[in-house]
């Protein structure tokens, strides 16, 4: 294949990972933003409105628990089937759970099945969101230059900033709508709207090949018959890790994003601070992925992640004191800071880096489980967040400790990973085979 022929398919691998990564991430983000703004007031009515809020979240929640469910079930037909069909199937999922939350009824129309149905679909949304991180990533990866695989994994990466920059622009346009307005029909617009990403995704993705890496192994008969058992046999170590490492990036986004929305209205300021704020660090998210990936490549993916952790460590308190401060400029530059370092510089390389801890046929499982799982604990986060403010009597300080404290664990956990981005295990693997093929052993090392 000529240089220009590689290049041009690798553009169009990753269109197809962006495009599809967006639309998930652009339908996820949204309802958080309509957990922290709508769904309150129009599903949980009857409540006091710091419980209509902790409900809200609590279905907010029930996504993240639905995550690990995709990421197990289509991580498993990743491994056994291939990367696209399952990328389209996971699409299509997310997409119709996206849409049809935009032709809810609410509760003063059908009462408790209002909500009974929100959380219906935002589950489809959590399983369809759990296949397609793992299957989006590896689209690309398994498709790029060995030696730029941090840059090309990151793009897709960036798609969670333009799905929040996209889902918080939508949000922000629509609040200048007369409150009524916005309440009775307004909110929906941005649910509705998804189906036209989702159009776009599907066709795009229809048209790509599958990936160089899962074909050798098709071709080779050596696909495992149950790939979650494999992982757990081969990688325990490398799956706990990965776990831990994670949790700093999904709390901290949710409590600079979702709680962080909530928690500035607690001060008495409307959401346009905060909305604003995300506006802009998600702007700036979409261009430091892909440089943040490609600084991976030249010094490795392990010190972008430490110093991100460490970063969220020692910020998470400040954080807090900015927005108390409820001057406009000290809350951009809290949500901005907090975002651009932490969770999106994590984000921006997760994908390649946990890509490397596994080989390539548990791959697909590795990566999903690994972040889908640790991904409950982001669900949680706002929820424990408003929680452990009522029990702070408002004030933010056990907010900030909890963030401290599951950041620290990030950095334990990344200090005890290898460096991936020199040789990774599949590399490994292979170099092993080679060397026992070579000594004459038929014996296949597994």
């Amino acid at each position: 294949m000529s240089t220009n022929h590689a290049s041009a398919n690798m553009r169009k691998v990753t269109i197809a990972s962006f495009i599809g990564a967006l639309l998930e991430w652009y339908d996820f983000f949204l309802y958080g933003t309509a957990a922290a703004l709508v769904f309150n007031v129009l599903f949980f009515p009857e409540s006091d409105p710091l419980v209509g809020t902790l409900l809200s979240f609590a279905t907010f929640a029930v996504g993240f628990l639905a995550r690990p469910i995709g990421g197990i079930i289509f991580g498993h037909y990743g491994d056994k089937i291939g990367r696209k069909t399952i990328l389209v199937l996971t699409l299509i999922i997310m997409g119709v759970g996206t849409f049809a939350i935009g032709l809810l009824p609410t509760y003063e129309s059908i009462g408790i099945w209002a909500p009974i149905l929100l959380i219906t679909f935002r589950i489809l949304q959590g399983i369809g969101l759990g296949g397609e991180y793992g299957g989006a990533a590896l689209l690309t990866i398994e498709h790029s230059p060995r030696h730029q695989r941090g840059f090309w994994a990151s793009i897709p990466q960036s798609a969670t900033s333009a799905g929040l920059l996209l889902s918080t622009a939508t949000f922000a346009l629509l609040t200048k709508m007369p409150e009524a307005q916005f309440l009775a029909w307004g909110w929906r617009i941005p649910f509705l709207i998804s189906i036209l990403l989702l159009v776009v995704g599907l066709f795009i993705r229809m048209n790509i090949a599958e990936t160089p890496a899962f074909k050798k192994v098709k071709e080779s008969k050596e696909e495992v018959k149950v790939p979650l058992f494999e992982l757990i046999r081969k990688y325990p170590k490398s799956l706990f890790l990965a776990l831990g490492a994670r949790l700093g990036e999904t709390v901290s986004s949710n409590i600079f994003n979702a709680f962080g929305i909530a928690y500035i209205g607690t001060l008495g300021l409307s959401s346009e601070a905060s909305l604003n704020g995300i506006l802009i660090a998600s702007a700036i998210g979409i261009v430091a992925c892909p440089l943040y990936g490609a600084l991976s490549d030249k010094i490795g993916r392990r010190p972008i992640y430490l110093f991100s952790a460490a970063f969220l460590v020692l910020f998470s308190f400040p954080f807090f004191m900015l927005l108390n401060t409820t001057e406009p400029s000290l809350i951009y530059i809290a949500i901005i800071a907090g975002y651009i370092f932490g969770p999106t510089m994590m984000f921006s390389i997760q994908s390649v880096y946990f890509t490397e801890m596994f080989g390539t046929r548990v791959r697909y499982s590795g990566v999903s489980v690994a972040y889908q799982v640790s991904s409950i604990m982001g669900g949680l986060t706002p929820l424990i967040a408003t929680y452990l403010l009522q029990k702070g009597a408002g004030t933010p300080w056990l907010v900030a400790g909890f963030l401290g404290v599951i950041s620290i664990i990030s950095l334990i956990a990344t200090f005890l990973s290898k460096e991936t981005y020199l040789v990774d295990v599949s590399e490994k693997e292979e170099s092993a085979e080679s060397s026992t093929s070579n000594k004459g052993n038929n014996k296949v090392i597994s």
